[in-house]
């Protein structure tokens, strides 16, 4: 029988002095294909157990564990997740295209699939046609696609995301939520989604954990929540 835990944190704790806990005895599972939003103010943990899951921080206690496997031990980039932040972190000297292509370098993919994934992943943001452009001759809402298509051009089995619609206005911000969705069912991601709002958690994830000082208040669906 496949355990229907694709991610799971047993008894995982975070602190940075020793004394206070940032993130306290966290018990979370996310199924394959689900979208978890981890919801909270500043300072409840969220993005903290996010970083830990992603291999920024390491666990005090307890163990985090994808698809059956002890992620503790390995290196962010070991981890096959991918990562969208609120400031995009775009190469300003680099064209939008070799942006793309970046972390497909790094894991020495050759340069003919390189070419055929970064085609395949502007066109899936619908931005093809600025493929030889700079960041800097971008909207705030075409590089924060930018950023999302450079997550998923290396084919991650996890997507984490991080108040990744913080710096839009409205308008934008329900455009590239819109954008996420369409994604997230197209190519049946997995999402961890971090954000402190919670119309947005509501509106978009399968199930959601409710931070507060460190532990998980109530994890739910959406409509249970409400």
């Amino acid at each position: 029988m496949s355990n229907p835990s694709f991610i799971s944190f047993s008894g995982v704790s975070k602190s940075y002095d020793g004394a206070n806990y940032v993130v306290d005895d966290l018990n979370l599972d996310v199924r394959n294909g689900e979208f978890l939003s981890l919801l909270g103010p500043s300072g409840s943990g969220k993005t903290t157990t996010l970083m830990m899951l992603a291999g920024f921080e390491s666990p005090t206690q307890g163990e985090i564990r994808l698809d059956g496997k002890r992620l503790d031990d390995k290196p962010p980039h070991q981890r096959d997740i991918g990562m969208v932040f609120q400031n995009y972190a775009l190469f300003p000297h680099l064209t939008i295209a070799e942006n793309v292509a970046f972390l497909l370098s790094v894991r020495r993919v050759g340069r003919a699939e390189q070419k055929a994934r970064v085609k395949r992943a502007l066109e899936m943001i619908e931005l093809p046609h600025l493929a030889n452009r700079r960041p800097s001759q971008l909207s705030g809402e075409q590089q924060q696609r930018v950023a999302l298509a450079r997550t998923l051009v290396f084919e991650p089995s996890v997507v984490l995301m991080a108040e990744p619609l913080g710096a839009l206005d409205k308008r934008l911000r329900e455009t590239i939520q819109y954008e996420i969705m369409r994604l997230y069912r197209e190519l049946s991601l997995t999402i961890v989604y971090v954000t402190h709002d919670q119309a947005e958690a509501l509106t978009m994830s399968d199930r959601v954990a409710v931070f507060s000082d460190g532990r998980i208040q109530q994890a739910a669906t959406p409509t249970e929540l409400y």
